[in-house]
């Protein structure tokens, strides 16, 4: 059996390499793999967001992907690293209004299980003593973060490792179990996912209808840098009821985002987002000013018609969709590995992904 992923974002990804450790002969097209969303992407590894509040399904889900990462991580890792920190997600609040929103988070992550400690205003400014003055904060101990570059690469490393290939073309259209690419050349598969985030509905041949619309929602992400960590854990900083991400890399790199702005397919890194990024990181970091600019990088988020995840087989024998993740593609993408392949070697996928297969908009 014959899998063809189009797709080399982390989804696409993560689902090739987990059908290859199954078994299954897989190929990725794309024509740049790891360049779009999940290049921008921070990678932050929170237990929730505010989304999941209201979202017993979805929460399950990202509950289900966080109890798998370490074990994906240590199975990748047999190829390459992954760029993968476990040492905490501080929750600041910078500001008295703020501080309601992390009562809630904490009586939340507590009723669900997730380790989570109170940190007073003093122990806030120990473990992240760059910080402007802060009023309280929350330490999720047990989360953290990944590199989603250093994640993608070595994806691309185990697929090809393991037997599968990556070709580095673009997918124009879908005729009769093939894709066919931009050379004009065919891809023969027994078996097909989508997996081209927001791109997917520029392949022509499918059906109208057949899988759900993805639309973009996109994204500007700032990056900094200095010589040595400026923030020793990954935090998100709450002002004015508004959450700043803040990612440290361990080479000195700080990740700060992100804009969200409904603009269709337009990647353009504007001056308006930078210097949004740049007044709100310096509202919670004094010293961000003297870091030396690094990048400002437009992604474009996948977005489903309810926000929501699709995974699972579409209205077209032997046509999958692995999309839609939003704002938590690099966070479900083990779950979403694990559902795929799952679809791909004729099992039953984990319970937690049922609510999401593309079926739910027929």
């Amino acid at each position: 059996m014959r899998t063809v992923v189009v797709g080399g974002g982390v989804i696409g990804l993560a689902t090739a390499w987990r059908a290859a450790r199954e078994g299954v002969s897989v190929t990725v097209i794309d024509p740049a793999p790891g360049s779009k969303a999940s290049h921008a992407s921070a990678g932050l590894l929170p237990a929730i967001n505010d989304q999941l509040y209201d979202q017993p399904e979805l929460l399950r889900l990202c509950l289900t992907s966080r109890e798998l990462y370490p074990s994906f991580v240590e199975e990748l890792e047999e190829f390459a690293p992954a760029g993968f920190r476990r040492d905490g997600v501080l929750d600041a609040a910078f500001d008295e209004e703020s501080l309601p929103i992390l009562d809630r988070q904490l009586a939340f992550q507590k009723s669900i299980g997730v380790r989570t400690e109170r940190l007073t205003a003093e122990e806030c400014a120990k473990l992240q003593p760059a910080f402007a003055p802060v009023v309280g904060g929350l330490l999720s101990p047990d989360d953290g973060a990944i590199d989603p570059r250093v994640l993608d690469a070595a994806l691309i490393t185990a697929v090809e490792a393991l037997g599968g290939s990556v070709v580095r073309r673009g997918a124009t259209r879908i005729e009769d179990h093939t894709v066919v690419l931009d050379t004009g050349d065919k891809m023969p598969f027994d078996r097909l996912v989508l997996a081209a985030g927001c791109w997917t509905h520029q392949i022509e041949g499918l059906p109208a209808g057949a899988i759900p619309e993805i639309r973009p929602v996109k994204g500007q992400i700032l990056r900094l840098r200095s010589d040595v960590p400026l923030l020793n854990v990954t935090a998100r900083a709450i002002s004015k009821g508004k959450s700043l991400y803040l990612a440290p890399r361990l080479d000195g790199e700080l990740v700060v985002g992100a804009t969200y702005e409904e603009r269709g397919y337009d990647e353009t890194v504007t001056a308006e987002g930078t210097g949004s990024l740049l007044r709100r990181a310096a509202e919670v970091i004094p010293e961000v000013g003297a870091l030396r600019f690094a990048e400002i990088t437009a992604g474009l988020r996948p977005a489903s018609p309810d926000d929501l995840p699709v995974m699972g087989p579409t209205t077209v024998p032997d046509v999958y969709l692995a999309s839609g993740h939003f704002r938590m593609g690099v966070q479900l993408a083990p779950v979403t590995a694990v559902a795929m392949a799952a679809y791909l070697t004729d099992t039953v996928p984990h319970a937690a992904t049922a609510p999401f297969t593309p079926l739910r908009f027929s």
